[in-house]
């Protein structure tokens, strides 16, 4: 599925993009190799996200952050957020925010049973009065019980009164009837650890792992969860038929771990679902030459979330 997302702000002063990507190793070859990443950032560059949500900024850090920075500068100059590398894994992430359209507020880095510790930067919709809470996410990839863990910890993003947007490589699969791709045919599945990673135990089967989804943006008890899934809303509230929100974002490249999977997603509370315009999977030469992932590109109206953030001012947003 190839999607093309137009995004001069002077054709569309009312769009807000926020995208999630996992640019696998930052677009870095072992060798160091860093084609790949000026790749990613082409593929960028033509999306203009207003917020990036980033996954696997392998070692960013290192050279006094010159990754970052310029990554940023690609960009178009965003204020760069990055969470902490951890012991079991230099991939963190990270989070870039258009300095034209947002304030930043706060910053938080939750890593309380994390994996990878969430970069939570807290900014503010310029001349709007409530702050928005952006997080980029990366659940573990070899735990099933640890990404339960930390799909409860997201929880505390979307307290009442909260305004939140979430994504990030979920590493589990979507939970509602509705999907484009069919869930994992484990039997046809040759990488077995992939089995072991990817499946939880119900009713005394070894089924696909759903959990963090239901978590996240489930049904309890007549009652729904925290956060809206924006691929799911697009496809069953908004009854989008321009493109697939579902589509597959992931693998674009290995063929032994099954049929391609809707892993990478965004959420957002409730009162922030209500302004997207539509949902984006972005697939093209340059985004399967830089990644094994596909970007996710959530359009909100940026009249409806200056109303729904308070808009108290006349600040022009490109």
């Amino acid at each position: 599925m190839t999607a093309t997302v137009k995004n001069d702000p002077a054709e569309k002063p009312d769009e807000l993009r926020v995208v999630s990507w996992n640019v696998e190793h930052n677009g870095i070859d072992g060798s160091g190799d860093a084609s790949r990443w000026s790749t990613a950032m082409e593929v960028l560059a033509d999306l203009k996200p207003h917020l990036l949500l980033r996954q696997e900024l392998t070692r960013a850090h290192m050279y006094g952050y010159r990754a970052v920075w310029a990554e940023a500068f690609h960009l178009g100059d965003h204020i760069p957020f990055l969470a902490a590398a951890t012991p079991e894994s230099a991939n963190p992430t990270g989070v870039y925010a258009d300095p034209r359209v947002f304030e930043v507020v706060e910053y938080h880095e939750h890593r309380t049973g994390m994996w990878h510790p969430v970069c939570n930067p807290v900014v503010r919709l310029k001349g709007t009065s409530t702050k928005l809470s952006v997080a980029s996410v990366h659940l573990c990839s070899f735990d099933p019980h640890k990404r339960a863990t930390e799909a409860k910890r997201l929880t505390t993003l979307g307290k009442p009164g909260m305004a939140a947007i979430i994504g990030g490589d979920c590493n589990s699969y979507p939970h509602t009837p509705v999907e484009t791709a069919p869930l994992p045919d484990w039997a046809a599945v040759a990488d077995r650890s992939h089995f072991e990673h990817r499946t939880i135990e119900r009713d005394g089967l070894r089924v696909s792992d759903t959990y963090p989804d239901e978590i996240l943006s489930g049904e309890h008890a007549g009652r729904p969860s925290v956060f809206r899934e924006l691929g799911n809303y697009a496809a069953t509230e908004l009854r989008q038929h321009s493109s697939d929100p579902l589509a597959p974002t992931a693998s674009l490249w290995r063929t032994d771990q099954g049929s391609m999977q809707r892993i990478d997603r965004i959420y957002a509370t409730p009162q922030i679902a209500a302004a997207l315009l539509r949902l984006e999977v972005i697939v093209s030469d340059e985004v399967r030459a830089a990644s094994d992932h596909a970007p996710v590109v959530a359009i909100f109206s940026l009249a409806k979330l200056r109303h729904i953030l308070g808009w108290s001012g006349a600040v022009h947003a490109a």
